[in-house]
């Protein structure tokens, strides 16, 4: 079973990830990696010596190609799961993003971003993802 859990703060060194929930004109922004057949929130691994904020910023132009934003932290989230770390906890910082202008081209490893104006059926996470999103509605950054 998937456990995700939500925190103030935590330490900067346990901050191994970077999720920003994003919206564009009243609309959630979701990506589709070339690899898989789902959507998922921009976000990702956090690299050496790399700010958790730069993070942020690198994750949701790598993943959508967004070039005017404004970003803003909600919160630190964390996620058990028994397949992943050998059922250690994971932590990340979760963003919200309001994106204003896109780039043309997406220049990664993403396919394609959708908008839309709510959950994508099929998505990477399914168990993470909309929990994130929730979190999110209730601290009114969505």
């Amino acid at each position: 079973m998937v456990s995700v859990k939500f925190y103030e703060s935590a330490a900067d060194e346990l901050l191994k990830f970077a999720v920003i929930i994003s919206r564009y004109q009243n609309k959630y922004v979701f990506c589709k990696h070339r690899d898989r057949d789902t959507w998922e929130v921009p976000g990702g691994h956090r690299e050496p010596g790399e700010d958790i904020t730069d993070t942020a910023r690198r994750e949701l132009y790598e993943e959508t190609g967004a070039l005017e934003y404004d970003l803003w932290p909600v919160c630190v989230y964390s996620v058990t799961a028994p397949d992943n770390l050998d059922g250690a906890e994971t932590f990340g910082m979760l963003y919200f993003a309001d994106i204003k202008r896109f780039e043309a081209e997406l220049h990664s490893e993403i396919e394609q971003i959708t908008l839309t104006e709510c959950l994508p059926e099929c998505l990477t996470y399914p168990d993470i993802q909309p929990v994130l999103m929730k979190e999110a509605a209730r601290r009114r950054h969505l």
